[in-house]
């Protein structure tokens, strides 16, 4: 697995030339593609040859040189891609004469095609390419919790916690008087959130300052919309017998640690039945159980500091990305990649 699988590039001028090479050296690393290029054929002719690669090839036929052009572009490729990681800037124009017989207008045909398009492409590409990318994660004496950018953290008042994000982050916070719990939830939690929700909790705080009747209803219709989030399994508990405790430890320092339950207690001086036992007793989960949670908490840090797929692989402990990806896949229903461009 190459190590820009599960992220997507946009490459202009990439029907032929410097900007097909640009666009194959990234579907051979494992970059899905959209292209853009103004000849139609040379654009298929791309489309079709790069697919051989494996990855997802789009392609888009575009005059960029056209007023407008750069924007709707931009919207085409947003309707394409869920997410876009990377952006390459390649097409461009010119025109090889004297200065003394270069027009006015020839020049300013240069400038637009060469820097006003890549610009506005990349200004109207911006949101795509940084929202969402970071996780924030709470840590209580309970344990851990981590939230992707299109999950909630729930904490309940009182709670003495930490809190702490990684990469890119817009956080909205929301505070509910103790009496209203509509999860009836007693430690954190971290939630699914449906855009319905997510929309609700964007308008809630955008004016914290208004006590009027039209945020008193939005309020309501927030809560009702918490009561049917679903729990997601995004935590990593906290051992209190010192030994389990120590074993832990060695973990959260390396997740890529692969001793065996029965090697890591030697090196703390605990037995495998005693630390298997505090696992079902403490923890509420089997010791392999555990360090999968603890891999997924350390690879969404990772991820969201825009570590390339592969090395989160690799420092996180799974032998491949292909087994990363499928653990990861199953646990948050996307692969490790999309999970930035779900915000």
């Amino acid at each position: 697995m190459s190590h820009l699988a599960g992220t997507t590039a946009v490459i202009t001028g990439a029907g032929e030339g410097l900007g097909y090479a640009i666009a194959d050296a990234f579907a051979v690393e494992g970059a899905d593609l959209v292209l853009l290029a103004h000849d139609r054929d040379k654009l298929e002719r791309a489309r079709h040859t790069l697919a051989g690669h494996g990855t997802t090839v789009r392609g888009l036929r575009v005059d960029l040189a056209d007023p407008g052009a750069a924007t709707a572009a931009a919207r085409q490729v947003l309707a394409l891609t869920e997410r876009v990681d990377t952006l390459v800037n390649n097409a461009g124009t010119a025109h090889f004469s004297p200065l003394a017989q270069t027009s006015a207008d020839s020049f300013d045909a240069m400038l637009h095609h060469n820097v006003r398009v890549p610009f506005l492409l990349a200004q109207a590409l911006l949101p795509a390419l940084i929202e969402g990318r970071g996780v924030l994660a709470v840590t209580t004496d309970a344990g851990s919790w981590i939230a992707p950018a299109n999950r909630a953290l729930w904490i309940p008042a009182g709670t003495v916690h930490e809190h702490r994000a990684y990469g890119a982050t817009d956080l909205h916070l929301v505070g509910l008087a103790v009496a209203d719990n509509p999860l009836r939830l007693e430690q954190p939690a971290v939630l699914g959130v449906g855009p319905l929700l997510r929309e609700l909790i964007i308008e809630y705080t955008a004016r914290p300052a208004d006590a009027g009747a039209e945020r008193r209803r939005l309020r309501a219709v927030l809560l009702d919309q918490l009561r049917h989030c679903a729990e997601q399994p995004v935590h990593v508990p906290a051992a209190r017998d010192p030994r389990l405790a120590a074993v832990c430890a060695l973990l959260h320092d390396d997740p890529a640690d692969n001793r065996t339950l029965r090697q890591l207690g030697a090196a703390v001086g605990a037995g495998e039945r005693t630390l298997t036992r505090l696992c079902g007793a403490e923890l509420g989960m089997t010791f392999p159980q555990w360090r999968t949670q603890l891999r997924l908490h350390h690879a969404l840090r990772l991820l969201a500091e825009g570590v390339p797929v592969t090395a989160v692989a690799h420092r996180c402990g799974w032998a491949s990305s292909s087994a990363f990806i499928d653990v990861f896949r199953r646990a948050f229903g996307h692969t490790p990649g999309a999970h930035r461009a779900l915000g």
